[in-house]
């Protein structure tokens, strides 16, 4: 009787450890999809927000008018609420005046405002990132231990069956060599999502420490927004 071979007959030859090798591949599979998929989603979701709030920002004819608009609507992405932030930051100065002379200024608490802001936005993107690299390195791996384990499976039992023709090696082998597949198969999309986000993000953060600065001299020198200095500058892309 000719033997059936192929993934099923591989899953109910193999033992608890080849199962388990499995279960660790899909639970990383998993994993990786579901943080591709809600990630890209909030990307985009963050990138049409932050457009709105941006193209709303400098059409306003004072900082006045912002933080009315900010108080109207929510903060609801990274540029909001960095902005958000200084401008509460410049309200708590004006009722703290001598404690200010401590901490060095309205321009030095402003600066670790904005600062802190962006490392808070930057640890938020970076979340998961974790995982699809641990996922795109040590899958290939997990999926060649599953191999030669099965590999080895496989020739103790034809060892112990004393037939050892090509055929019965063959199959077994072959069968064996669906860990390694399965193991790529994990990684490779764990990779490039990996590389997708790490450029989208430094470009993210690249824009949001822009702004930043810009902020920071409204702030500062207490210019409007729609200074003429300032329309000629191009922040418009920074929410491209």
């Amino acid at each position: 009787m000719e033997q059936q071979l192929g993934f099923a007959h591989f899953l109910m030859q193999t033992d608890f450890l080849g199962k388990g090798v499995l279960a660790v591949l899909l639970t990383l599979s998993v994993a990786s999809w579901y943080l591709i998929l809600t990630k890209t989603l909030a990307n985009l979701l963050a990138r049409r927000r932050a457009a709105v709030f941006l193209s709303l920002f400098w059409k306003a004819e004072s900082l006045k008018d912002v933080q009315v608009a900010l108080e109207q609507r929510p903060a609801d992405n990274a540029f909001a609420e960095l902005a958000a932030h200084a401008l509460k930051a410049i309200g708590d100065s004006e009722r703290h005046v001598m404690k200010l002379a401590v901490v060095g200024g309205t321009g030095e608490l402003v600066t670790r405002v904005l600062r802190n802001g962006i490392d808070q936005e930057a640890a938020r993107v970076e979340s998961g990132l974790t995982i699809l690299a641990s996922a795109g390195s040590a899958a290939p791996y997990i999926g060649l231990f599953g191999t030669v384990w099965a590999i080895y499976h496989a020739l103790v039992n034809i060892g112990l069956s004393g037939q050892g023709t090509l055929d019965k090696v063959a199959g077994p082998v072959g069968e064996a060599l669906l860990m390694t597949a399965f193991g790529l198969a994990v990684a490779i999309p764990a990779v490039l999502a990996y590389n997708l986000f790490a450029r989208r993000n430094r470009m993210w953060l690249a824009k949001l420490d822009a702004f930043a600065h810009d902020l920071y001299v409204l702030m500062t020198v207490g210019a409007t927004a729609s200074d003429s200095a300032v329309e000629s500058r191009p922040l418009r892309s920074t929410a491209r």
